[in-house]
């Protein structure tokens, strides 16, 4: 399906960059925007095969005759008063043309309200208990490893009798701020509050998870555990190395150990799909693209936060389940709901399933 949109140049004081559904028309800008900079979209070239295909998924067109109205800046990238007032003069201008308007809200603190109505959000970082009516998931765009470095041929690995998980990434050590972090969450859950947590859960879940995994003798492990965050590196070189190490950790491991960071979604859980890896996926009140048409739990391990104990007996079950052309078969599948939902062209192809599932004006912001 073939949807017209209409959108305009914001001219901003901060000169940020347009959102990525509209570089097959405005093109790719060249200024390094704070979003293509601290991991909204770390790389562009991610979107070279949607920007081929781009106007064959949407057309530009007039308010009139558009389908949509979509916001030319994602609301990560908003920090003046200024910018903010001209987004909020668009949305107002498209529904009062009608129009269904739609934002992109990108990063750690997406979950937070917009300052006026639009009728689809899309959003990285959400919470199922506050979710409203017109907010859906969006994936985290990074580098296509099999793109770049196997022809676009994922390397299928064949099932073994104990499977190895594969994590390369940040964990923090165990220090009495983590501990006092984690009995305060802990606190919170008790008393089931619907609320974002006011501080950093991601890793103390990893603090949690990643020693169980490695102690036990259902699962092998391939851990490499760093000291600091892939985008806190600021040594290139340096860089191209350790992300060189998280995708050959992640090509050598059958699963591949998944939970939030500082915002609530995973870039390792996408990657992961992309590069036909099962993800041991650690549910934390989190919400998942297409989940009204996905059934997420036949793609990955799938793990509430109360159960991160049992992650060993969890991934052996799924793995002793699985038959030898299943488990192949599995990878393959990963692969392609990766290409077909969540790769740039995949999401934006199917953007439009979207549109009826939200009435305009029953939600605000």
């Amino acid at each position: 399906m073939k949807l017209s949109i209409f959108s305009e140049y914001i001219s901003s004081p901060e000169e940020k960059a347009s959102e990525p559904i509209l570089y097959p028309f405005w093109g790719i800008p060249s200024v390094k925007s704070n979003a293509l900079k601290n991991g909204c979209y770390p790389w562009s070239e991610c979107f070279d095969n949607y920007i081929k295909i781009g106007k064959s998924i949407f057309q530009l067109s007039s308010l009139e005759k558009a389908d949509v109205a979509i916001v030319p800046l994602n609301w990560a990238e908003v920090e003046t008063l200024e910018t903010k007032l001209q987004l909020v003069k668009f949305l107002e201008k498209g529904q009062q043309a009608g129009k269904q308007t739609i934002s992109f809200f990108g990063g750690d603190h997406s979950y937070t309200n917009l300052p006026t109505h639009c009728d689809l959000i899309f959003r990285q970082s959400m919470y199922a208990s506050i979710r409203k009516q017109n907010d859906f998931a969006m994936p985290a765009w990074g580098e296509d490893f099999i793109k770049t470095y196997f022809n676009n041929q994922i390397i299928l690995r064949q099932k073994p009798v104990k499977p190895t998980v594969g994590f390369c990434g940040f964990s923090a050590n165990i220090s009495l701020k983590t501990y006092a972090k984690s009995i305060l969450y802990k606190t919170e859950q008790f008393f089931h509050k619907p609320q974002a947590p006011k501080y950093n859960i991601g890793h103390i879940i990893r603090l949690k998870a990643l020693p169980t995994l490695s102690k036990s003798s259902l699962v092998k492990t391939n851990f490499v555990i760093r000291e600091q965050p892939f985008f806190n590196e600021k040594n290139a070189n340096l860089q191209r190395q350790v992300r060189e190490e998280y995708f050959q950790n992640m090509i050598n491991s059958d699963y591949i150990f998944c939970c939030r960071g500082y915002g609530n979604f995973s870039f390792r859980f996408y990657e992961a799909l992309s590069c036909g890896r099962i993800p041991v996926f650690v549910n934390s009140n989190c919400v998942l693209p297409y989940d009204f048409e996905i059934d997420w739990k036949k793609y990955c391990v799938w793990v509430e936060e109360n159960e991160i104990s049992l992650i060993p007996e969890k991934v052996a079950e799924f793995h002793e389940k699985l038959q030898p052309q299943e488990f192949l078969d599995l990878q393959s599948e990963c692969r392609r709901i990766w290409e077909q939902r969540l790769s740039p062209e995949g999401f934006y192809s199917n953007l439009y399933r979207h549109l009826p599932l939200v009435s305009r004006n029953l939600v605000t912001n």
